[in-house]
């Protein structure tokens, strides 16, 4: 075990003569939005132009990249006058481009001449539009129900689809958002080709979730996909609008259900790139495609892995340069980076981020590849560029912690967002080399007047002796080292999850201090299967989910174990959805360890989850029935000692009904008691002012029984 040098220790900060004796509220620790650092609100660069612009009390304020003085770009009054409609507060907006601002109300949006000072162009779309998209050019495409539409410059409608049959869904995302996916619409750089999924959902299984809100209650089927169950078959359509003609492109790697993603059109308008990924997901196709005849041409790059191939970025054509384009993957070197692949023939030029490290594409210039990575830790984010012609690389942010940046439009500044365990919200303008231009904010501490306990970071070996796994602590409020204090666990342990940052406070939730307020220690780690480690790291879990991640944190447990003023007779455990799988692992199998449990949507039994996620970690029930049956819970119920609260949003369409009802079952059968809450009217999650119930319910439960 080690310390890193980072600590924050809350009791001993002061502000002027403002002493630190406030507790939180349940309130303030659940909806508290002023006890995070101050931002920019809706900070953006103002199209090509390099100005960065955001709303600062009833106007939109801008900056140049010369350095001169902030200046006022419209009032709100202003644009009230333009819209003609008294407003409150600035609406969502979005630069279009240096003079143009697209202003969003609900399902009216309004296009802004900033020198004419007047609306060019309106948009009122029609009852149940979702999903706008807008091109450049001025037309914006949509869906109603399960059909596609797009809107001309004059606000005419047309369709692009007409199935009657709702099983056929247009224009939406699919694969419930898996493999990067996060829409069903892909316009052609000159706006003259509408590419779209298209989602046949015939042979998937239904799953009923129950409304109250009418007398009598209803029932609402949802198509559901189980793992090793018949899941959608997904195409891709290309819509010509001067034909308002569409064809498909002929995919036809895999069979009926293979994944399509990271849609690509190439400069031209003419090509179309797709990743291809078999049902197993362990083959993955990088091939082009003729957007005008719907024409396999080649593939181009290929990736094979054991355990899976995970494609989450499309490919990014070199500015001035389409014959080369940057492609990320993590199945060739263990880590996500970057490579220069040539477009013809797909051979693979050289790897751009040479590091043992994971890394995200940020931008390119077509001179400079700039990427964020964790490199220097894997708790830090930092921003790099790397030279296309030699290679070499610079690194361009310097402050400890994590850095979120973005590009302008030539690639010659950047936006600097960044905070650490100490440094609440700094945001920079800087030049790409990394000089900086000015400071935009400097946020100050918004709990300096409440009595925080010490938050301290730090790593832990993982179960296999091969990782730091890194934590955040937190000591009670007013901190007495000679007295033994309970311990929260709070875990999610899941894949694409990174709890534990170098950012302001370490990441933590409001509750875990408000916890820490009335008398506990509260403990978060990352284990193996998680985020931004490297491909072995997240592999580790494949197969057996559960059993690494409960390794991990037990090492974790053990480390708590040997503090001094730690009560090892009251360690307790909270998770919710992956985290709830682990809260109910954890107290099942290590019933010696863990006296409270408090699990939300959890996942109970991987073949009642989603074939894209649970397929991915777990493979299918057909092929790895024993590692299904292992990490099942259902036979678990039994060994139940301590206390243990689930709690479930009562339509939750990620996490089905079907699990913790299954194991409170279970419980029955063996005579085994279980507390139960549902929440109605909760999805997934529970939000809004629900939630502060929800935490309210989950601190009384610690309270009664850790206590």
């Amino acid at each position: 075990m080690k310390f890193l040098l980072m600590t924050l220790v809350g009791m001993a900060m002061t502000l002027g003569s403002v002493a630190q004796n406030k507790v939180l509220t349940m309130e303030e620790a659940v909806l508290g939005r002023e006890l995070y650092p101050e931002n920019l609100k809706q900070l953006q660069w103002r199209g090509e132009k390099n100005m960065v612009t955001w709303i600062e009390q009833e106007n939109l304020v801008g900056q140049t990249v010369s350095g001169g003085e902030k200046q006022v770009v419209m009032t709100l009054g202003d644009l009230s006058r333009i819209l003609g409609e008294e407003l409150k507060q600035w609406p969502a907006m979005g630069w279009r481009s240096e003079q143009l601002m697209l202003v969003a109300r609900g399902s009216e949006w309004s296009l802004v001449d900033m020198e004419q000072g007047k609306v060019t162009r309106k948009y009122a779309f029609p009852a149940g539009a979702a999903n706008m998209t807008p091109h450049k050019n001025g037309l914006v495409a949509y869906t109603k129900g399960n059909n596609l539409y797009y809107m001309d410059q004059n606000g005419n409608e047309f369709a692009v689809t007409h199935d009657t049959d709702t099983e056929l869904v247009n224009g939406q995302s699919v694969s419930r958002n898996e493999f990067g996916i996060s829409g069903g619409i892909f316009w052609s750089p000159d706006g003259k080709k509408l590419a779209f999924y298209r989602k046949d959902e015939h042979e998937v299984s239904t799953f009923p979730l129950l409304d109250i809100n009418s007398r009598t209650g209803s029932l609402r089927e949802i198509k559901y996909p189980m793992t090793g169950m018949k899941s959608e078959q997904v195409s891709l359509g290309v819509y010509e609008v001067a034909s308002q003609q569409t064809v498909f492109m002929a995919v036809d790697d895999f069979g009926r259900e293979q994944y399509l993603t990271n849609i690509t059109w190439d400069p031209s308008s003419e090509k179309i790139y797709i990743q291809v990924l078999n049902r197993a997901q362990k083959h993955m196709r990088l091939n082009r495609y003729d957007a005008r005849t719907g024409r396999f041409e080649q593939t181009l790059l290929e990736e094979q892995n054991d355990k899976y191939v995970e494609p989450l970025t499309p490919v990014e054509f070199l500015k001035g340069d389409p014959s080369m384009f940057i492609y990320r993957t993590n199945n060739r070197d263990g880590y996500f980076n970057l490579y220069l692949v040539e477009t013809s023939t797909g051979k693979v030029l050289r790897r751009l981020t040479d590091v043992d490290a994971d890394v995200a594409f940020v931008g390119q210039d077509g001179r400079y590849v700039y990427y964020t990575s964790a490199e220097v830790s894997p708790v830090d984010n930092h921003l790099f560029r790397v030279d296309l012609k030699s290679g070499r690389k610079t690194r361009l942010t310097g402050e400890e912690g994590w850095h979120s940046v973005r590009m302008s439009y030539d690639g010659k500044y950047f936006i600097d967002s960044y905070s650490s365990l100490d440094v609440p919200h700094v945001i920079n303008l800087k030049k790409a080399d990394g000089s900086e231009v000015c400071q935009l904010l400097k946020a100050e501490n918004p709990t300096r007047e409440y009595n925080f306990g010490q938050i301290e970071m730090g790593t832990v070996k993982s179960a296999d002796g091969e990782y730091d796994n890194y934590y955040r602590l937190i000591k009670p409020m007013d901190f007495d080292a000679g007295k033994k204090y309970p311990v929260i666990v709070y875990v999610y342990g899941g894949p694409h999850s990174q709890l534990v940052r170098n950012t302001w406070q370490a990441d933590l939730r409001r509750w875990e201090m408000y916890m820490a307020q009335h008398g506990y220690v509260v403990f978060v780690m990352d284990n193996r299967g998680t985020l931004n480690r490297g491909q072995k790291f997240e592999q580790a879990i494949h197969g057996q989910c559960g059993q690494a991640e409960m390794a991990d944190q037990m090492e974790g447990v053990r480390m708590l174990q040997s503090l001094p003023y730690v009560d090892t007779e009251r360690i307790g455990v909270h998770g919710w959805s992956y985290g709830g799988f682990m809260t109910i692992s954890l107290i099942t199998n290590h019933p010696e360890v863990f006296k409270v449990g408090v699990a939300g949507g959890p996942v109970i039994d991987w073949r009642w989850y989603e074939v894209m996620y649970g397929e991915r970690y777990m493979d299918s029930p057909h092929t790895n029935e024993a590692g299904y049956d292992k990490v099942s819970l259902i036979p678990k119920a039994k060994d139940l000692k301590g206390k243990l609260l689930i709690c479930q949003g009562a339509i939750d369409n990620t996490v089905v009904w079907q699990h913790s009802l299954s194991f409170v079952r279970a419980c029955i059968v063996n005579n085994v008691q279980v507390d139960y809450f549902p929440y109605p009217c909760a999805e997934h999650n529970v939000f809004g002012r629900d939630r502060i119930h929800l935490m309210q319910k989950v601190t009384d439960y610690f309270e009664d029984y850790l206590r």
